[in-house]
């Protein structure tokens, strides 16, 4: 018997922490943004975390990897006191993960240093509203990013 049929599967995650503040709002409709920043301001409307312990620079070199690959799906799932919302998003040759502390996933094609991942089903204005909520709390929020290529 040989390996006809089979598919390799290759997978990368990243779980890390970061914070929820009073001042998300989660309304940008193209971009839904994690940072490893301490503030944020009313004008931050696609941010849903601070105080990330990772931004795009500091995904492992398994991940990227994954990731600049188009066919690659990429979900990411945040957790805040048991309300948990996900998003797909794919990836992209383009992708550099330059950014020292943020992530980002987009809507469209467009990439930057900040950019994890395009075309993704929802930005910041699509989450669980409920999940917002909690963030608004100020709780810590459970992140994972998982980065799968069939």
């Amino acid at each position: 018997m040989g390996f006809k049929g089979r598919r390799s599967v290759m997978q990368e995650t990243e779980a890390f922490w970061a914070m929820g503040h009073v001042l998300v709002s989660a309304t940008h409709s193209t971009t839904l943004e994690i940072t490893k920043e301490g503030h944020l301001t009313k004008r931050g409307s696609c941010i849903v975390a601070i105080c990330s312990e990772k931004g795009a620079r500091d995904l492992s070199a398994q991940f990227k990897m994954i990731a600049k690959n188009p066919e690659a799906e990429i979900t990411l799932r945040l957790k805040c006191n048991g309300i948990e919302d996900a998003i797909r998003a794919r990836g992209s040759q383009a992708l550099t993960f330059t950014h020292p502390t943020d992530i980002v996933f987009r809507t469209s094609d467009f990439t930057c240093g900040r950019t994890v991942a395009i075309r993704s089903d929802k930005s910041a204005s699509l989450l669980k509203r409920s999940l917002v909520n909690e963030l608004k709390k100020q709780l810590p929020v459970h992140i994972s990013l998982v980065a799968r290529l069939e």
